[in-house]
């Protein structure tokens, strides 16, 4: 694929735009931006804050610990971290600079504010609204659709800023991704030139290689990726691919306060796109150029995939990253198209369906089987075997089989969205 191509350069903007730096469970930490730009607009620390999050949001944060709050988790928490310690500048970074004693005023400041928390009346997926009040002044912050996505702010109940697009309902990024294909991808990430991708690469690979080291090392929470190890050994590369995934998710779902790249919004899927590629690279000795290559097919086929789910559904994010894994490890194995597209079908055949119930301890144990469904589908094809259209939800072709995919992830299991929720809160 040629540079001058205009599908080069929309590549390489999805690229920027999807592997962002952040630190901690993704809604937590868009709730902590929010509050942060919210604090800063009102030129105060409010008394009162009330934050309307649509369900989806709510599912993702009930269960998770805020990183740098002293382990508090919930909305109130990610709100209060954002008000007294964030930086908004740092977007979703925004509390990745925390003291001791900040922790111990965000504690402090839960306990003497009034924070309230409702579910959003909009028809969004992603929508999350903060407002926060001292006296008779206000100021609110909207975000909707993605993580970084501000379409308004008010001071005093004047707007200060609105973007048009607010309420569109297929507004889920900034760049459209339709133009995306398995083949494509394959092209683009033989051809790309490594300078254009070398820097965000290479901050994937260390930032989510440290944090995974650390979930294997330490004690994180329910210690998915150490007990693959303790279980069966480090000896096997496709053990190892699965431990280290789940062992990044580990740590990053209790709150370590390392930062990963994440992928599709998602920190979970970040680490799972890339630390299984990362892991083959090693055991086959593989060069910094083609570590590169195949990394930029697991992460966009990754984000492919979503594309057609969308950024928050019952449907497993992890499963899409486990595929995209699959897919690097074939390619950086010596597969080509053919080989490729043939695991992304397998895997999809045996782990759509994974329900997400929001971020927890145990996703890392989702992601273990995500990796090794996607490690399967590769030897399975490897070895002559395949599944067929007509199979199930598999029909021929990978694309289609993506796009059946994204309609059971979006249309298909939004029922099952609603029962997940009404499950968890307890209804």
């Amino acid at each position: 694929m040629e540079r001058t191509d205009k599908r080069y350069s929309s590549y390489i903007t999805v690229l920027q735009e999807e592997l962002m730096p952040a630190m901690g469970c993704t809604e937590p930490i868009a709730i902590a931006y929010a509050a942060a730009m919210a604090r800063k607009i009102l030129e105060r620390k409010p008394d009162r804050v009330v934050v309307e999050a649509s369900e989806n949001i709510i599912k993702n944060v009930k269960s998770v610990v805020v990183p740098n709050t002293g382990r508090l988790k919930g909305i109130e928490a990610a709100a209060a971290a954002g008000i007294v310690a964030g930086d908004a500048d740092k977007v979703l970074e925004v509390i990745s600079d925390v003291s001791e004693a900040e922790k111990n005023s965000i504690a402090q400041y839960l306990n003497e504010a009034e924070i309230k928390v409702v579910k959003s009346e909009s028809n969004l997926i992603f929508d999350l609204l903060v407002n926060v009040f001292y006296g008779d002044e206000c100021a609110s912050v909207q975000i909707s659709h993605y993580h970084t996505n501000i379409v308004k702010v008010t001071k005093n109940n004047e707007t200060v800023l609105h973007n048009t697009h607010c309420d569109d309902l297929s507004t889920d990024q900034s760049t459209d991704r339709s133009f995306m294909k398995v083949e494509d991808i394959i092209d683009f990430a033989e051809t790309v030139e490594i300078d254009d991708v070398r820097e965000v690469l290479q901050r994937q690979i260390d930032f989510n290689t440290a944090i995974a080291e650390e979930g294997i090392n330490n004690d994180w929470g329910a210690n998915v990726g150490s007990t693959i190890l303790k279980a069966w050994g480090s000896d096997d590369v496709k053990v190892r691919a699965k431990a280290m995934a789940a062992a990044g998710s580990d740590a990053r779902m209790s709150g370590c306060e390392l930062p990963v790249i994440i992928v599709s919004g998602s920190g979970n899927q970040g680490l799972t796109a890339s630390l299984p590629v990362i892991e083959y690279a090693k055991e086959i000795n593989a060069d910094q150029d083609k570590l590169y290559r195949a990394l930029l097919i697991a992460n966009l086929v990754t984000i492919h995939q979503k594309t057609g789910i969308g950024r928050l559904s019952a449907y497993c994010g992890a499963i899409s990253a486990g595929v995209g894994a699959g897919a690097g490890i074939t390619w950086i194995c010596g597969g080509g198209f053919k080989e490729v597209a043939h695991t992304i079908v397998n895997a999809l055949a045996i782990v759509s369906g994974i329900i997400c119930d929001g971020a927890k301890p145990s996703c890392a144990g989702k992601i273990a089987a995500a990796v090794e469904a996607g490690i399967l589908g590769y030897h399975m094809y490897k070895n002559g075997q395949q599944f067929y259209g007509g199979e199930g939800i598999i029909v021929k072709g990978v694309e289609n089989t993506i796009r059946n995919v994204g309609r059971l992830g979006s249309i298909g299991m939004r029922e099952t969205d609603k029962e997940i929720i009404r499950i968890m809160m307890g209804e």
